[in-house]
């Protein structure tokens, strides 16, 4: 930023006055639009959940899986399902999701996906532990895929919740507070049709909307 210090018999000058009274309230102005857009963008972050259009008025709230071990739910997962979102608009293959633990207790994340051209998307980001009172092990992560120096700002943070998972940490339905994203993931890289199926139509119980769900088309190494 320029230096805009003016001489002391500046101040004695009425126009040069007025120049700094006029670059200090636009300053102030300035401030006071960025303080109220973040504030207003905190305030969407931390909205409870709403229904979409068409759907009741009132419904729960979603709750997470409890406990999960992010040790056992680590490694590959492989995406079956979605529904549509701005990170994945260029997918249009294969999708697939890597966990893995790291020193401090969060997760190393990788997440792959095959685009139209063949290509392969890959963004590396880091998941941590939410706690939630009175349920130790809660899966509620929170994912981030900004660079590390601004890793401060909760913003940078997106919600992760699992919803589902079985015992044997083979299949898992992930999802956001405000049902506007969904994941059916599991270890294998096709799953049985009536199984998705059945997580899916779970997923509607919840309030989700599955009838938008993208379903990725295997790659013909598994197809």
């Amino acid at each position: 930023m320029p230096d805009r210090t003016l001489p002391p018999d500046a101040f004695h000058d009425d126009d040069a006055t007025s120049h700094r009274i006029g670059l200090l309230a636009a300053a102030f102005c300035a401030g006071g639009v960025a303080a109220l857009y973040a504030l207003r963008a905190a305030r969407r972050q931390h909205r409870p959940a709403g229904p979409a259009d068409g759907a009741p008025l009132m419904r729960a709230p979603l709750q997470v899986v409890a406990p999960v071990d992010l040790k056992r739910y680590a490694g590959l997962w492989h995406e079956q399902a979605r529904l549509p979102n701005r990170f994945e608009a260029d997918c249009a293959g294969r999708a697939t999701a890597e966990y893995t633990p790291q020193p401090d207790g969060s997760l190393r994340v990788v997440n792959r996906c095959e685009r139209e051209d063949g290509r392969v998307d890959e963004a590396v980001g880091r998941a941590r532990a939410v706690p939630v009172a009175g349920l130790p092990g809660a899966g509620r992560l929170q994912v981030c895929f900004a660079p590390d120096w601004l890793g401060w700002l909760p913003l940078a943070w997106g919600e992760y919740w699992i919803l589902k998972l079985d015992r044997d940490y083979e299949v898992a339905l992930v999802g956001t507070p405000d049902r506007r994203c969904l994941w059916v993931l599991s270890r294998a890289p096709r799953m049985d049709a009536a199984a998705l199926d059945a997580e899916l139509e779970y997923a509607r119980t919840l309030g989700f909307d599955v009838d938008r769900v993208v379903r990725p088309a295997p790659s013909p190494a598994t197809a």
